[in-house]
């Protein structure tokens, strides 16, 4: 008999990880970045999960455009948030963290972000599901 495992992306079984995931929000980060900034782009992100966690979020990750297929100046941070209240206090947070503030001048100056679009998202849940 061959059992089937859903595949754990990241390393994260979120359905495990969290009972009630479909009332958790998740903030979708989709930025336009500049193709030729994009190491600069890399670094911005890879600063993130330390002041993500500490200021109150669990980042799911950050996705970078790959030249096999689809945009070239695309990419994408998706962050977990118990609740919108959460979410507010964590913004709060970020604001006053000094690492957060280098990191966005650093962003800033480079020129990597030419947008970012934010928007909240809610969990489907696996196929079947009941």
């Amino acid at each position: 008999m061959t059992v089937r495992r859903t595949p754990k992306r990241l390393g994260l079984n979120r359905v495990d990880r969290i009972p009630n995931l479909a009332a958790m929000p998740t903030l979708c980060i989709r930025y336009k970045i500049n193709p030729n900034q994009l190491s600069d782009f890399e670094e911005y992100a890879r600063n993130w999960p330390k002041p993500i966690e500490r200021c109150g979020g669990k980042l799911i990750g950050y996705f970078l455009p790959t030249k096999l297929a689809g945009q070239t100046d695309s990419a994408l941070a998706l962050i977990d948030f118990p609740s919108l209240s959460a979410y507010e206090e964590y913004r709060r947070r970020l604001m006053e963290d000094p690492e957060v503030r280098q990191n966005v001048a650093h962003a800033e100056r480079s020129g990597c972000i030419l947008v970012e679009d934010r928007s909240f998202l809610q969990w489907v849940g696996p196929h079947g599901a009941s």
